[in-house]
């Protein structure tokens, strides 16, 4: 039996659908055919203006009663250490993720009048917790079921592409697909025609750690009047977004597409980090017509992403481990597969992700506020321009050390450009950084200074 055959066969004894199983053997011809994965700079070029979300009339015709609300949960923050859903991880004035998403939810149905039910995306190892932290939520339950479970996907050994095996501990054998396993996991967990059978057309579609994205009816609205099956948020670029997701036109045919740094060759990563070229960064934030997606699944089986090929050890702790290759998919991506695909400019405050204790740190600190619509924006004095906080991995990368390190809470950034910390250093209460400070050395900083630079 084949590398191919093999996997097919062990994703099928895992019980996953069979939109997921196609949807892998396909990336897996793919592979085996030679595709890297790869997108070529001289292949696409920068996207010039888009239309701007603020520009949007606000007329009231958002079609509100058709709406869903899916979150992506299905992190469990284990860069930073975690071990549990990375959406229970306390972020600002002692609440979570979660405890903020419910609230921003319910707070749009009570100014609205609507029942916009919320629904996650979650992993196997996120789903138990997740459920019973919205359990404080009663009232959050709209007639749905409150989840869906994401698919996996075999890590194949990057010598045969045959699925790897690892007796030490078989759930290593495993990866999630990406977030652009959202589409098979829609539709094989027959989520997707439980929304439409409710009447629901529209997807408004997150990552569960980026509280600055709220439902917006004027691009509801503006893409229900105009016809988009698809649309992107995409906000301006800035330093510390040069490794993220761009978009960028086909030269081909014009055609918008999401390039993601994993699908840059090293030839192309200069051009690929230069937010001056490649202006709009992909904030992961989604609107989809799901009859649209219905319409392309019943047509084409699947809905064909650009792969992305990561290439990992099977431990990933462990570098002399057995060398894999996680085939994964951006959701971003589908942009390129709807017809009537459409991205608009957003303001910097709908995008406030936590990927890493850096990022916790500028998110619990002065320079984000929680709005009466309980999202986490850029307080007003940033200007749209978040402040660049660099922590040193050794002794911050982790949540419990990073706790240790900041016992009296987060120092002001409020007027912070840039903070670079290279040492083991302890803050204590009230400190305020203001300008561009580089803090070295192993010491305490005492409640209540001031650091300039």
């Amino acid at each position: 039996m084949d590398g191919r055959q093999l996997a097919i066969e062990k994703l099928r004894g895992a019980g996953m659908p069979d939109v997921a199983v196609e949807t892998f053997a396909r990336q897996y011809d793919r592979l085996a055919a030679g595709e890297q994965g790869t997108i070529a700079e001289g292949d696409i070029e920068p996207v010039g203006a888009l239309p701007d979300a603020e520009e949007l009339p606000d007329d009231g015709d958002a079609p509100l009663d058709q709406l869903v609300v899916i979150k992506l949960n299905g992190g469990l923050g284990t860069s930073m250490g975690m071990d549990r859903a990375k959406s229970l991880l306390t972020v600002k004035d002692g609440l979570s993720f979660l405890d903020l998403i419910s609230r921003q939810v319910l707070g749009f149905r009570e100014r609205t009048g609507t029942q916009v039910p919320l629904v996650l995306m979650n992993s196997f190892a996120t789903r138990d917790d997740s459920l019973a932290a919205l359990g404080a939520y009663p009232e959050i339950d709209a007639g749905l079921p409150l989840d869906f479970v994401q698919n996996r996907v075999p890590k194949l050994a990057a010598e045969t592409l045959a699925p790897v095996e690892h007796p030490a501990d078989p759930a290593l054998e495993w990866v999630p697909p990406g977030h652009g396993d959202l589409y098979p996991a829609l539709a094989g967990s027959g989520m997707l025609d439980r929304l439409l059978e409710r009447g629901l057309r529209y997807a408004f579609v997150s990552n569960s750690d980026n509280l600055g994205a709220v439902i917006e009816p004027r691009i509801l609205g503006w893409m229900a009047r105009e016809g988009h099956t698809f649309v992107m948020e995409a906000t301006d670029r800035t330093a510390s977004d040069r490794k993220g997701g761009h978009l960028a036109r086909r030269r081909s045919d014009g055609g918008l597409i999401l390039r993601e740094i994993a699908q840059a060759a090293d030839e192309d990563l200069a051009a690929f980090q230069d937010v001056a070229r490649h202006r709009y960064f992909n904030t992961n934030s989604l609107w989809i017509d799901l009859h649209a997606l219905r319409e392309v699944l019943d047509a084409k089986g699947v809905l064909e992403l650009p792969m992305i090929v990561n290439r990992k050890t099977v431990d990933p702790r462990d570098p002399g481990s057995t060398p894999v290759i996680q085939l994964e998919t951006a959701m971003g991506a589908a942009i390129a597969a709807f017809p009537g695909a459409a991205a608009v400019r957003v303001d910097r405050r709908r995008y406030a992700p936590v990927k890493t204790t850096a990022d916790l740190l500028t998110l619990r600190s002065d320079a984000y506020v929680i709005t009466p619509e309980q999202a986490v924006t850029l307080a007003p004095e940033r200007e749209g321009v978040p402040p660049l906080v660099e922590l040193e991995p050794e002794h911050y990368r982790l949540v419990d050390d990073f706790e240790r390190r900041f016992p009296q809470g987060a120092p002001s950034l409020v007027r912070c450009r840039r903070l670079t910390v290279d040492g083991d250093i302890v803050f204590g209460r009230d400190v305020r950084i203001e300008g561009e400070v580089t803090l070295a050395g192993d010491r305490r900083i005492t409640d209540g200074t001031l650091l300039s630079g």
